[in-house]
């Protein structure tokens, strides 16, 4: 097992709840960008490098979001103008849900504005861009677990990260399927020497400062729930190693 290597860390109160982004870096690849903090990106590249060499075209598709996009995607979905999900990734009709309802909904899928790990420029989504040849050439990945299972796109960079991701301090925040919780996502990196202290600043008042002052939808639902909201889908994680 590799040992994880902690960072010191002095993310402000904005930066980990995604109102200030000057923790964060942007890089421009060949037809891909992300923002990542810059050890979180030096990190990436070095993996990236390496993979390729195995004939993986490891790219980032979702890095750095910012509290206002956050904010954005959880009230579409709160009003219901982007499709909803339950558990077991099959619609949902939310008009029938109240509000405390509608908020479990969301963060099965999509984390709370102010809490989502993308805040702290440590956390990333990856595909494998060689995989889209041949059968796949034409495929858009849509980012679910079916794509990481044996024999799918994404089979072969599910075994790579598995095998390599924890030598360049990455590992799986969301890798257990659990009742209450962010559901499995095998695509999204965590960069350990940061987010591990990242995540011991993150404490449930931190949080609650950034949404009492905010207008997300169902903001008196989420801080009348905000302790559990905050052990189950901020704490509750796979560890790092």
């Amino acid at each position: 097992m590799v040992k994880i290597l902690r960072l010191a860390t002095d993310l402000t109160s904005d930066q980990l709840t995604g109102r200030d982004s000057s923790h964060v870096t942007h890089y421009d690849g060949d037809d891909w960008h992300c923002e990542l903090h810059p050890a979180a990106l030096a990190a990436f590249l070095q993996m990236r490098a390496v993979a390729l060499g195995d004939g993986l075209d490891l790219i980032v598709v979702s890095s750095f979001r910012d509290f206002a996009r956050q904010a954005t995607i959880w009230n579409e979905k709160f009003r219901g103008e982007r499709p909803m999900r339950d558990r077991n990734g099959q619609r949902l009709q939310c008009a029938t849900l109240g509000a405390a309802e509608l908020v479990e909904a969301i963060l099965w899928w999509s984390a709370l504005p102010g809490a989502s790990r993308h805040h702290w420029g440590t956390d990333l989504d990856v595909i494998d861009r060689a995989a889209l040849t041949g059968s796949w050439l034409d495929y858009k990945p849509q980012l679910i677990p079916a794509e990481f299972a044996p024999g799918a796109v994404f089979s072969r960079l599910d075994e790579w990260l598995e095998a390599h991701m924890a030598e360049f301090g990455f590992f799986r925040p969301y890798r257990s399927d659990r009742a209450r919780g962010v559901r499995p996502e095998p695509w999204h990196l965590s960069f350990a020497p940061l987010a591990v202290p990242a995540l011991e600043l993150m404490t449930e008042q931190v949080l609650r400062s950034a949404i009492s002052g905010s207008d997300i939808e169902g903001s008196a639902a989420v801080l009348a729930g905000l302790p559990a909201i905050y052990n189950d889908y901020v704490r509750r994680i796979d560890s790092a190693g």
